[in-house]
């Protein structure tokens, strides 16, 4: 399969290279350690468009497409974690769910806020009981009359104590299990909504993660997003995108600890000659390396698949478990070959590995992804392609 970039998607994805680079990179180290938001970042990506390629210029976006995301999206990775997260929040798991599954008014009036960065947004998925089983959504949303009464909470939310709008799941019908799950468009400003931290993480210091509790929260009934009990295939179709994101982000850090690694073996000198010329790092590398191409071509093809609207719910799969798995075997790799530097923050690898871990957690675990492969090889359960 040809990965041949076009003019557009070479443009925007130097852009958002230079802005990693000259935006990002300077602050990174800084911001990490003090917790700090970076708002303003967001505020800028969105200016230059980088939320918007999978989105229609119509609504605000590029229509760049899925390859372009996930090329932008491996870009900004390479510096940041924290930020890689707002191409779910801003992008899949918000503005591109209101695309797939809103009506047209919503569209309007959310979309092109969400991609510009105007809004921070959230998604509403893990409970504290409810995680690789969404089923388990114990928040229900009650119809009455005009509106529906959320009550319940969630937790490690990304975005929760800033989102502005949150795509939140709850039941409308808990008799009847998945089939009375329903999405909903929530103003996290509302009345009734709070928002704290939860504990502290291993790493992504900069992107704030909490938990919300709804009490009693108003929900106009003009906000549920597609029709009451479609919620559990909305969140399998959104998982689908938001899961090719954390491929394209697990991507760029591989891709960010091989370029740290090569250039520590080229000027780090032992007995008397640069470590790059000992076997065992270079076995390292190469190891890296090949594995890294290997998760670049699955999530290229992922997002190629997409852009011609093939439904590809196992090769997503594929991406997300292989590109997340490297790039924490990469990171591994790449504290072997610093050493001690690269367990200190003298060096960005320390980071990078703490980045690394999150992604077989997110979107899916990595056992989630394996029986989703497994079960279609072996027929029980055949997924969407």
């Amino acid at each position: 399969m040809d990965f041949e970039f076009n003019e557009e998607i070479k443009a925007i994805s130097d852009m958002a290279s230079r802005f990693a680079q000259r935006e990002i990179l300077p602050r990174v180290a800084e911001d990490e350690k003090n917790h700090q938001f970076q708002r303003d970042l967001i505020y800028k990506m969105g200016e230059l468009g980088f939320f918007g390629c999978p989105i229609p210029e119509e609504y605000g976006g590029s229509g760049l497409g899925f390859l372009a995301h996930a090329v932008v999206t491996e870009e900004i990775s390479k510096v940041s974690g924290s930020l890689r997260a707002a191409f779910n929040m801003q992008t899949m798991g918000t503005a591109r769910e209101i695309y797939q599954y809103g009506n047209e008014e919503q569209r309007k009036e959310y979309i092109p806020r969400l991609v510009s960065g105007e809004w921070l947004g959230c998604i509403g998925i893990t409970e504290s009981d409810a995680g690789s089983d969404v089923g388990a959504i114990r928040t229900k949303a009650v119809r009455d009359g005009g509106v529906y009464r959320f009550n319940g909470s969630k937790t490690w939310i990304t975005y929760a104590q800033v989102a502005d709008l949150g795509i939140i799941y709850a039941y409308t019908d808990p008799a009847v299990k998945y089939k009375g799950l329903s999405a909903f468009i929530v103003d996290m400003k509302s009345p009734g909504v709070t928002a704290g931290p939860t504990a502290d993480k291993l790493g992504w210091h900069a992107c704030p993660t909490g938990e919300i509790v709804f009490e009693d929260v108003e929900v106009p009934a003009e906000n549920l997003l597609g029709e009451e009990g479609r919620g559990f295939e909305n969140c399998m179709g959104s998982l689908d995108n938001t899961r090719l994101t954390a491929a394209a982000g697990a991507l760029g850090v591989s891709q960010a600890l091989i370029d740290e690694s090569i250039g520590y073996a080229k000027t780090r000198e032992q007995f008397g000659r640069p470590i790059g010329q000992f076997q065992m790092v270079q076995e390292e590398l190469a190891q890296m390396i090949v594995e890294t191409e290997a998760a670049r071509l699955l999530t290229y093809r992922c997002a190629m698949q997409k852009d011609r609207g093939i439904g590809n719910t196992l090769e997503t799969s594929m991406a997300k478990l292989f590109s997340c798995d490297v790039a924490s075997r990469a990171a591994d790799s790449a504290l072997r070959i610093l050493g001690a530097y690269g367990y200190s923050t003298e060096y960005p690898v320390e980071r990078l590995l703490r980045d690394a871990k999150l992604y077989q957690i997110l979107e899916g675990s990595t056992y989630i992804h394996k029986i989703i492969i497994s079960n279609d090889a072996l027929g029980y359960r055949k997924a969407n392609r």
